[in-house]
């Protein structure tokens, strides 16, 4: 099946299903992660991030989007595995 072309309506599926995203650091980097929310435990996975520049973003509302999110995530990613960074 060829997902790039496909011929029918029936033929066209997302290999992700995302939930979600947000802004984050991510290894000291401005990033957007996509994440999918698992309602049973309560827990949020991660699937993957994107970096970007701050410059991309003009409007106020995604400014303020910046700040208010980059307070709250900040991860460390390596060896395929994202590990939550907590202020000392």
């Amino acid at each position: 099946m060829n997902t790039l072309f496909p011929k029918t309506k029936k033929e066209i599926k997302f290999k992700f299903n995302f939930d979600g995203w947000c802004f984050a650091i991510v290894n000291n980097r401005l990033a957007e992660v996509y994440f999918d929310n698992d309602d049973k435990n309560k827990k949020s996975n991660i699937w993957a991030h994107c970096y970007v520049k701050k410059s991309e973003y003009k409007t106020k509302r995604e400014q303020k989007m910046i700040l208010e999110d980059t307070k709250k995530c900040k991860f460390s990613y390596r060896n395929k595995k994202y590990k939550r960074v907590d202020k000392k």
